[in-house]
């Protein structure tokens, strides 16, 4: 007896993440290498950046020649294309990436025709920083996984949860570094913080700050900007101060994504407490947790610790390590791309068993002799 894997054939991609490389390289790339034909829909919003990921693509096919025509198939779009691809009965596996409602959407009508699925969606990340955490290598951490993108990347640190004798030392720290930072062209030199992708992320980051105000929230930041490195404010575009949200409770705006700039920070005395808060929420993407405690570090990644597809010591929330699987828990789908046997899910499994004798072994010993 033996296993077989074979391609599924074709693979259907959506996206409603900004980031069409990221889809692409995890996606795409392990579908093609498990056999897979692929026929992708980016993200309305980014069409540009998904034809020059395709465009990548086409330039390395010609190059390497042989390539079946259709191999990888991009289709630029709004939701009723994706539709159509979560609809036809011709595409066996549909990876999804976006929202966790994109995934309500979507999960029941692949489910209705027995469709696999791989659903990557919503993240509400979290860091707990210890008694004992390296500062400066906290303080840079958090800065990056929280202003990188300007906050727009499912691994974004969105929940900072401090315990109370580093507060007062770390905070201040931080409001200085989010006041330094440059908010702009992000191809200008320099530039640390881009636009939001479009007016509606801006309404919802004010909605956001709006209902943490009425939790009795202390705001810093959070204002629309001009852009810093040309000094001028185009209409259509949505430049922003990251914000910096204190708050007493973990509020419902709090265990809300926001796809926004947005951290919230919140006190603790006791690590059980902060992991409870840490878990409190309806995502589990990514978490952090810093500490130069060794039993802190392994409790938070026990069974008991975080509870997240992705739990980091001594790094930050945001991006991903290419060799691992990445993914999350929860109403973050479930999913995992990338890591040592994600191909699988591209795949299909058989089971073999081979007889080149003439008796006829039968399984569990069974005896059905005949005349």
């Amino acid at each position: 007896m033996m296993e077989t894997w074979h391609p599924l054939g074709v693979v259907g991609i959506i996206s409603a993440f900004n980031f069409p490389v990221a889809v692409w390289s995890w996606n795409a790339a392990l579908a093609l290498v498990s056999g897979d034909a692929v026929v992708w829909k980016p993200s309305e919003k980014t069409p540009l950046t998904a034809l020059a990921t395709q465009a990548i693509f086409d330039r390395a096919a010609k190059k390497f020649g042989g390539v079946p025509k259709g191999l990888a198939t991009l289709l630029i779009g709004d939701a009723t294309v994706g539709q159509q691809l979560v609809d036809s009965p011709l595409i066996p596996l549909v990876s999804a990436t976006g929202s966790t409602a994109m995934g309500r959407a979507v999960a029941p009508k692949l489910a209705a025709r027995f469709a696999k699925t791989i659903l990557e969606l919503g993240g509400n990340n979290a860091a707990i920083v210890t008694p004992t955490a390296d500062l400066d290598l906290t303080l840079r951490a958090i800065a990056f996984s929280a202003m990188g993108t300007a906050g727009q990347r499912c691994t974004t640190l969105r929940r900072l949860i401090v315990h109370e004798s580093v507060y007062d030392t770390l905070i201040p720290q931080l409001k200085k570094v989010y006041a330094s930072v440059v908010v702009g062209d992000p191809g200008a030199p320099g530039t640390l913080v881009g636009p939001l992708i479009d007016e509606r992320s801006y309404q919802s980051m004010q909605q956001a700050l709006t209902d943490a105000r009425a939790a009795n929230a202390t705001i810093t930041g959070g204002e629309r900007v001009l852009n810093q490195t040309s000094g001028k404010e185009p209409s259509e575009a949505f430049y922003v101060r990251p914000a910096l949200v204190e708050i007493s409770t973990q509020a419902d705006v709090v265990k809300r994504e926001t796809f926004a700039p947005i951290l919230y920070v919140m006190k603790y005395t006791d690590l059980n407490d902060a992991l409870r808060l840490h878990n409190d929420v309806p995502q589990g993407l990514s978490s952090s947790i810093f500490t130069m405690n060794l039993r802190e570090a392994e409790l938070f990644l026990s069974a008991t610790g975080s509870d997240c597809g992705i739990a980091n010591v001594n790094i930050g929330t945001s991006g991903a390590e290419i060799g691992g699987a990445f993914g999350g828990e929860k109403e973050t789908g479930g999913g995992r791309e990338s890591g040592s046997d994600a191909w699988k899910q591209y795949m299909r499994r058989a089971t073999n068993t081979i007889n080149y004798g003439t008796d006829l072994p039968l399984a569990q010993g069974v005896s059905f002799d005949i005349d």
